[in-house]
């Protein structure tokens, strides 16, 4: 069986798909699986095992391109996607481009959201998804399996990397034992926390704690601009890996790791699938729908209510406000989140002291 998987989102929800994968393989033992995904988030199934073929939906190169050069590569995509002749195609985003893909596919079996907005994409599928509902994306993935009526062998999340990427990263850790990951940004800035949070937080860990801290940062300039804005004001000294990590080496790292801390982003979902026990901050966002899986129990058990939700090894930490969550990108969309800038030091110092003990 040759089966397609569509996901043309960002790196964490792209992780996420893992658990789906996993099970349809171990179904389907002969199954050739492919994927759709997002370009710039191949990493994170790259090393996956059960994944035969990573296709770049190269949406940001595109629009680089003049039309009729956009038309042909486009025309090229779906050439290709037809070619292969897929006998199942799981289209898990909500859109229109993923029906027009899947119906081009010619699959005999086409499962897809219900809600897409178009009546005529819409009916494309054979079965559809479930409602997505206040629930965990991991279980809302894991939809397609119940659609098809195919068992459910395991929930857990899982990260791979290469021998290469483990070296490097244990190169990177030369003299350091015990430490704690700190990955304190996000692609969306209105999910970050404020700066001076963050100071406390790395010295706190190091000074009071006596444990290290290694810091992390994607290679872009807003992010490393505001880890040296952080570092500059530290009254310790924690090791700086701040765009010298590919998101494999970060994995890497992560698993060494005794504690993850930060927000919610994609290295927050990749410590978690990696068992590291993880604090994340949320404000906007829906810690239900978007908290770090635990692969232990198989379970997430966030709610709306915000303050300290504990979900087997891992923590989410917010305030408790009415507006939480907005699913805005920041207060009135001005990527600044008044939720993430007044957080209790005192309640993370604790949080952080009884997750190393």
């Amino acid at each position: 069986m040759k089966i397609l998987i569509l996901k043309v989102q960002t790196i964490g929800d792209t992780l996420l798909t893992s658990p789906l994968i996993s099970n349809l393989k171990k179904y389907y033992v002969d199954a050739v699986i492919d994927m759709i995904v997002n370009e710039g988030t191949r990493q994170v199934l790259e090393f996956n095992p059960d994944v035969n073929r990573l296709i770049e939906y190269k949406r940001e190169s595109y629009r680089n391109l003049k039309k009729w050069q956009r038309l042909i590569k486009n025309l090229q995509f779906l050439k290709n996607i037809r070619r292969s002749k897929y006998d199942l195609v799981i289209d898990l985003d909500e859109g229109d481009r993923g029906a027009f893909v899947t119906w081009v596919s010619g699959a005999k079996i086409k499962l897809g959201s219900s809600t897409i907005s178009n009546r005529v994409l819409r009916s494309v599928y054979t079965h559809y998804l479930p409602a997505r509902g206040n629930r965990h994306i991991v279980e809302i993935y894991l939809d397609a399996l119940r659609v098809l009526k195919v068992p459910i062998f395991n929930k857990e999340v899982k990260y791979f990397w290469s021998k290469d990427d483990e070296q490097f990263a244990l190169k990177k850790l030369a003299n350091v034992n015990d430490f704690i990951h700190i990955h304190p940004f996000s692609r969306g800035w209105f999910k970050d926390i404020d700066e001076h949070i963050v100071v406390k937080i790395i010295d706190y860990c190091e000074k009071e704690l006596g444990i290290k801290t290694a810091l992390t940062a994607a290679s872009n300039p807003r992010e490393l601009d505001k880890l040296d804005s952080i570092l500059k004001s530290c009254n310790s000294n924690p090791l700086n890996l701040g765009g010298q990590l590919s998101l494999t080496q970060v994995g890497a790292l992560n698993s060494q790791a005794k504690l993850f801390i930060g927000v919610d982003t994609a290295i927050m979902h990749i410590s978690a699938a990696n068992d590291t026990p993880t604090i994340a901050f949320f404000g906007p966002t829906a810690s239900y729908t978007w908290g770090p899986w635990d692969n232990q129990s198989g379970y997430a058990n966030y709610h709306r209510g915000g303050g300290l939700q504990i979900n087997n090894k891992h923590r989410v930490l917010s305030e408790k406000r009415n507006c939480m969550p907005c699913n805005n990108d920041g207060c009135n969309n001005t990527l600044v989140s008044d939720c993430l800038k007044c957080l209790n030091i005192s309640s993370i110092k604790k949080t952080i002291r009884e997750m190393l003990t």
